[in-house]
């Protein structure tokens, strides 16, 4: 059985809420990645940013990455999948809500996330042909 930590890319990472925009963006230039789990001060997810939303919802709005805090983007608490889950549970919860990403949890922890890329590489065509039209085809 593939479990969703067989595929997950480790390393995710935290960010707080009340950090900017602008730190966000240093992160993930520094990780190499397009997104980071948004906390609250008790380590609970409440959100996820990604690079898009950075670009949309900040810079494209004309707001100052310095000044805005990432609460400002999140919307609601992401789904999130555990590392012992397998991976046609991960795969149907990504259809279903149609995301692109979901975190990976263990022990109550974050330990990692996947991602399309992390999909691609592990699943057979007939399974990523199935995710592509969950996802992107028309509701």
């Amino acid at each position: 059985m593939t479990t969703a930590k067989d595929i997950m890319k480790l390393g995710a990472r935290w960010i707080g809420k009340d950090q900017t925009v602008a730190d966000a963006a240093r992160i993930m230039a520094d990780l190499d990645v397009g997104s980071l789990v948004v906390s609250d001060e008790n380590e609970r997810m409440c959100g996820i940013v990604t690079d898009r939303d950075i670009v949309v919802k900040c810079i494209a709005q004309d707001k100052s990455p310095s000044d805005m805090p990432l609460s400002e983007m999140c919307e609601a608490t992401p789904r999130w999948v555990d590392a012992n889950a397998d991976i046609e549970v991960v795969l149907d919860e990504m259809e279903t809500h149609r995301i692109k990403r979901v975190p990976v949890i263990e022990n109550n922890q974050l330990v990692g996330m996947i991602s399309e890329a992390d999909l691609a590489r592990h699943l057979d065509d007939n399974q990523i042909g199935e995710f592509v039209t969950a996802v992107y085809g028309r509701p």
